[in-house]
């Protein structure tokens, strides 16, 4: 209800009482003035009834894992606007400071490092609201999980083949930063990762990476229902474009893994 009641503020969708009957005041540092009511009734009632009393109660997707993926999308399209809603939704929901800490390192990688920095000082006002203190996030080093060295060797080969010559740097890079590093920090899980990383790729409309990473998903631990709601899920914040453009290649996906 808490959040219910924050983002209807956020969106001028509730008038505080101390606000009520100073109509035509607005005060830019706290946007609860009604003014999205004024200017877009069908948006407000959407808002209220599609986007916060339907989607965000299915049961497709955990809370938990609904609060992972708008955070991802938000990020990763640099709308950092929402990010304190959103925030306080995620902990309030189970995901761990930890969690987010890497989410964010990992966003640096998927969505470029500008798109997590430019989130980090939200990151640092939620955990000053919520009384989070530095000895609750990862280590800058942390032993990793163990490699599946057959998997990666795979990954490694297919990646070399066809790109090897191309661009040998990033060939490397992949191996050495993200699968060999990023994807083994313990403090988000794979399965979790996932989640991060396909929301990042629908947000940004790049269709091309999603076969691999819905698949390694799914390999992950992603049912075939969480990773429709993802896609889901992701059309209200992304938008139906891109959304629609991962369901095409969902649908390759599934169909290639019931074979």
């Amino acid at each position: 209800m808490r959040f219910a009641t924050t983002i209807l503020l956020s969106f001028g969708l509730l008038v505080p009482a101390a606000a009520q009957g100073q109509a035509g005041q607005s005060d830019p540092s706290a946007p609860v003035s009604g003014d999205l009511r004024a200017v877009s009734p069908a948006l407000a009632r959407h808002t209220e009834q599609t986007l916060l009393g339907e989607v965000w109660k299915r049961s497709d997707l955990a809370p938990r894992d609904r609060s992972i993926v708008t955070l991802s999308i938000l990020i990763a399209r640099g709308q950092t606007a929402e990010l304190p809603l959103y925030l306080d939704r995620a902990l309030d929901a189970g995901v761990k400071p930890a969690e987010i800490s890497e989410m964010l390192t990992h966003l640096a990688f998927y969505a470029g490092w500008s798109s997590a920095n430019v989130a980090a000082p939200h990151v640092k006002d939620a955990f000053a609201r919520h009384g989070i203190s530095p000895d609750q996030l990862p280590k800058a080093e942390p032993a990793l999980l163990l490699l599946d060295e057959a998997r990666e060797a795979a990954r490694a080969k297919f990646v070399g083949d066809s790109f090897g010559t191309t661009s040998t740097g990033l060939v490397n890079d992949t191996t050495s930063f993200l699968f060999k590093d990023l994807w083994l920090r313990p403090d988000l899980a794979p399965r979790d990762r996932s989640l991060v990383t396909i929301s990042s790729l629908i947000a940004n409309g790049q269709a091309a990476q999603l076969t691999s990473h819905l698949a390694l998903g799914m390999d992950n631990g992603l049912t075939r229902a969480e990773a429709g709601g993802i896609i889901s899920h992701a059309a209200f914040y992304a938008g139906w474009p891109n959304a629609f453009s991962a369901m095409t290649v969902a649908k390759g996906v599934f169909e290639a893994r019931a074979k």
